[in-house]
């Protein structure tokens, strides 16, 4: 059964750059457009800024430094100082993942938009978009007040899932086997943080799940029935008796809205579950309680654009760099099983790089892809879809907007030279 509906729509504001999704990424791009000289406007459904960060509890930011050398640089290493001064981050050197209080970033996240004259839109959803030809003129968003659009000279795709990208009709990559699963992840309380080992993510070559909690779950498993899990990976929350916690584990299709509610009620389920073991049977958790879940399930894994150039997996392992490169990764290969708690992770040798023809596309000349769901296999993605590496992507394609608006070209015909010369002078390591 259809349902007709059709409605006038007001547009009331016009962009150079409309950034869609306000977590790491967005956060980056609308910095770097507005920095640029760009009229930016920042599109979030939540009622705060930090996307995976913060209404995921994804911890810690994953990683900045490699091999001695700080790889992921300029306002994404900005922002993580001002975490840091403000008191709300630390950074675990040598690697440079960064332990942070989620309720820092999102103060800060906003301090910069406004700082920045960026205008944000909280509470508001992304519902379709308008195009023209190989142009799109316009967002449909929806908030409180209902419909309404949005125009803008180029818009930046920052939703995780390529939303935007998809509504325009991007063609998709097919990937061969399952997407990875999905976790919800927590902050857990009371807990004896000085008894845990692994908890401050700083050795470079190190798998920083907790051995002995995961031979316990293995072993209990074999004689009761133990909620799905992977890892578990716990990390520091800059006080002595809280940690942020990544165990649950389900496979999910987050585009089936029955599928994604039930993983949702699932593994809320499953946290209470896992601890309850914990609890009884470890001493440091003993006291330990639940003092808030994630806002939403964190989705590893969704769509990925088919863009200009598809980052392969031996580009990334062999580091190869191209004349484009605009971005940098050093986290892991890191494949999670869509079914028990297996996990692949392969360590890289150098810090890789990202070109920008990985973040276009042939179909539209003014969309660019800055989040995870960039154009890349599922093996170079397995290191991609950190926190770190998106800011820097985002940091790119906010420039090139900004710089795309300007100059009134389209993303396919951006000035590469100059592209990354004003990313190196914002220092970007690239």
């Amino acid at each position: 059964m259809t349902v007709p509906f059709a409605k006038q729509i007001s547009s009331v504001d016009n962009f150079d750059v409309v950034v869609l999704g306000g977590g790491p990424s967005g956060i980056m791009a609308a910095a770097a457009a507005a920095k640029h000289g760009a009229k930016t406007a920042l599109i979030e459904q939540y009622g705060f800024l930090g996307g995976m960060a913060t209404a995921g509890l994804v911890a810690p930011i994953s990683v900045f430094r490699y091999n001695d050398e700080l790889v992921v640089g300029g306002l994404p290493w900005d922002f993580i100082q001002r975490m840091v001064t403000s008191g709300g981050a630390k950074v675990e050197y040598p690697l440079g993942n960064i332990s942070f209080n989620p309720e820092c970033y999102k103060l800060t996240a906003q301090r910069l938009m406004k700082e920045l004259g960026v205008i944000t839109y909280l509470h508001t959803r992304l519902i379709d978009c308008q195009k023209n030809q190989n142009r799109i003129s316009h967002v449909v968003l929806h908030s409180k007040c209902g419909l309404f659009a949005l125009n803008a000279k180029i818009f930046i795709d920052c939703t995780g899932d390529a939303d935007l990208a998809a509504l325009a009709g991007i063609p998709m990559l097919h990937h061969e086997g399952e997407l990875q699963p999905a976790s919800l992840c927590f902050c857990l309380g009371h807990v004896d943080v000085s008894s845990l080992h692994k908890i401050h993510h700083s050795q470079q070559g190190i798998k920083y799940h907790i051995e002995a909690l995961r031979k316990l779950l293995i072993d209990i498993s074999a004689k009761e029935q133990v909620p799905e899990f992977g890892g578990p990976w716990m990390c520091y929350m800059l006080t002595d008796d809280t940690v942020l916690v990544n165990m649950t584990r389900k496979k999910v299709n987050i585009f089936n809205e029955a599928e994604a509610t039930q993983a949702e009620f699932d593994m809320r389920e499953d946290a209470f579950k896992l601890i309850e073991i914990l609890k009884n049977n470890v001493p440091a958790f003993s006291k330990a309680s639940v003092l808030y879940t994630a806002a939403q399930i964190g989705i590893r894994e969704s769509r990925h654009i088919k863009g200009i150039h598809v980052l392969s997996g031996e580009e990334y392992l062999n580091a190869v760099h191209f004349e484009d490169s605009i971005g940098r990764g050093c986290h892991p290969i890191d494949i999670h099983a869509s079914n028990g708690s297996g996990q692949h992770c392969e360590f890289l040798k150098k810090a890789a790089y990202i070109p920008y023809r990985s973040l276009i596309t042939q179909e539209i000349e003014n969309l660019i892809v800055a989040c995870r769901a960039f154009s890349a296999d599922k093996i170079a993605f397995a290191s991609t879809r950190v926190q770190a590496c998106v800011m820097g992507l985002g940091q790119a394609a906010g420039v090139a907007a900004a710089q795309c608006a300007k100059q009134q070209c389209t993303v396919q015909n951006v000035d590469i030279l100059s592209l990354r010369q004003r990313l190196i002078d914002l220092g970007a390591n690239i």
